[in-house]
């Protein structure tokens, strides 16, 4: 489990594409108790670590990853949000991300406010939604909220120590984000539906 709060960001050392599995090393900025086996979560899609050298670790990934996420789409030098695994007794900051990533958002437009940036960002219209104002959402790994809504798109405004410790500061139109949901909001959209669909039963007898 992660909790979107950002630590920091990785380095692509090198990436190896072996067909079926991409192998990714990444300089992590803090790999101090990390273990082979070991879950990171990289742009908040959770990722095994296989192998270690220093602050280098190797991680493989599937190919359904890398066509479901924003993975394949990164390069040789390239920044990457990175969080170590939740452990009991830390402090829960955002909310409570597996790093299953459900779909990919489009960056719409980027408009720099004093300090802080608001990024509006097209999402899947099926994960719509789950998506509402003052919600939390995680994007590329980090816990955020959600401003205005309007049709299949929403609002983020950044503020400026998210913009120092994560990739945000680098975002452009067009880019690729990784989208979760967390699993509360999930269950609590699909308790709602079935009781919909009840009582839109009950009242068709």
């Amino acid at each position: 489990m992660f909790t979107g709060i950002v630590q920091g960001m990785g380095a692509i050392r090198s990436i190896e594409n072996k067909s079926a599995v991409w192998t990714f090393h990444i300089d992590l900025p803090d790999t101090a108790g990390l273990e082979r086996g070991a879950s990171v979560a990289i742009n908040g899609v959770c990722l095994t670590a296989t192998d270690m050298d220093g602050q280098c670790v190797a991680f493989d990934v599937i190919e359904e990853t890398l066509n479901r996420t924003n993975l394949g789409q990164l390069e040789l030098g390239g920044a990457v949000n990175v969080e170590r695994s939740l452990k009991m007794g830390d402090e829960l900051g955002g909310h409570l991300l597996s790093g299953h990533i459900m779909g990919l958002g489009q960056i719409k437009s980027c408009t720099q406010v004093g300090e802080g940036l608001n990024v509006v960002i097209e999402a899947p219209q099926s994960m719509m939604k789950y998506i509402h104002e003052k919600g939390y959402i995680g994007l590329n790994g980090a816990s955020l909220t959600i401003g205005a809504v309007s049709d299949n798109q929403f609002n983020i405004h950044l503020i400026p120590e998210t913009l120092r410790l994560t990739t945000f500061h680098e975002v452009k139109n067009g880019g690729l984000v990784n989208i979760e949901i967390d699993a509360m909001t999930q269950t609590i959209v699909a308790t709602v539906e079935r009781m919909m669909k009840q009582e839109n039963r009950g009242g068709q007898a």
